[in-house]
């Protein structure tokens, strides 16, 4: 029972996750058990590392802001560089690749202007300098990993990511208490709402807003591959002409095995690639056969391309925007 209960916690409820004032009570009752074990089995799951949190995954830089960077760092300094980095608690991601730049990590910070002078002390801290790439075009970013294989659903056109919007003290507040996830209690909006200083229904206002607007990207499961089974997982790049990126990054999109894809800058002359897929798998050969697969189908086999595997995990948590 606790193996199919886990399973359907996992995987069906990284989007259709109730907003409601008692949504655990909700899920049992969809589920047909009791609230307190699925209360007991999500906390086993985070405490399992299979999850890192249930709640919202906001959209890169529609709250705050945000940017992958990269560093090349030579071999024998990458953990002690790596550390550094990882002190900052803007950064949430940080993953050593296979390649001349092997440190690869997300910066997030409240604005624009906090984020550029996080880049700057990571570099300063880090001894090295970083290459940002910043998200210029959305084709699919919402985290969700299916775990019976089914294609993805709803990929949203295209579209250039739009500067984030002010916010007022309620919202920053709301935002710093939900990117810590749902507290396991049987109120939970209830509880958020006391912490930011207004209403059970307002807080579920918001957040339901935040989903229809795209803050919010969407609200659930927050579950995390590796720990899952998923162990091989490579960042696919290609130099695609800007005339054709748009449209090739929305049929890649909507391949069931890319979990990520979005068009960022080229920095020339040291990086010339400008669409990025993120695709996992089980193992290193179902990644690359996969890579090839899409290559051919999607006519790619004559644009410059990287195959950047993950090697090492120095950080793993949500997104910190406040």
């Amino acid at each position: 029972m606790d193996d199919t209960l886990d399973f359907h916690l996992l995987n069906d409820f990284q989007r259709d996750f109730p907003l409601c004032p008692a949504p655990f009570a909700e899920l049992a009752s969809r589920l047909g058990v009791a609230e307190k074990l699925v209360l007991g089995r999500l906390d086993n799951l985070r405490r399992e590392g299979k999850i890192s949190r249930v709640g919202a995954v906001f959209a890169p830089k529609r709250i705050g802001a945000s940017t992958l960077a990269a560093m090349a760092v030579p071999p024998e300094k990458l953990e002690a560089v790596a550390a550094a980095v990882n002190r900052f608690p803007e950064v949430n991601h940080n993953y050593e690749r296979e390649h001349r730049y092997n440190l690869w990590f997300v910066v997030t910070a409240a604005s624009e202007g906090r984020l550029q002078a996080t880049l700057g002390a990571i570099a300063q801290a880090a001894g090295y300098p970083l290459m940002p790439l910043p998200l210029l075009e959305e084709f699919h970013i919402d985290l969700g990993f299916s775990l019976a294989g089914e294609a993805k659903k709803n990929v949203a056109a295209a579209r250039p990511v739009a500067p984030a919007q002010p916010i007022g003290e309620i919202e920053r507040r709301l935002i710093s208490v939900l990117q810590e996830g749902l507290p396991m209690f049987i109120r939970p909006f209830q509880l958020i709402a006391s912490r930011v200083g207004s209403s059970e229904s307002e807080v579920l206002g918001r957040i339901r807003r935040w989903l229809e607007e795209g803050a919010i990207k969407r609200f659930g499961v927050v579950v995390r591959h590796h720990e899952l089974g998923y162990r091989a997982n490579a960042m696919l790049v290609h130099d695609i002409p800007d005339d054709r990126v748009s449209d090739m990054g929305r049929a890649l999109a909507e391949e069931p095995a890319v979990t990520l894809c979005y068009r960022r800058p080229r920095c020339l002359p040291e990086w010339p690639y400008n669409l990025f897929c993120m695709i996992h798998g089980r193992e290193r050969g179902e990644v690359e056969a996969t890579i090839a697969d899409l290559r051919r189908r999607h006519g790619l086999e004559s644009c410059a391309h990287e195959t950047l595997f993950s090697l090492t995990r120095f950080k793993q948590n949500g997104a910190r925007y406040a």
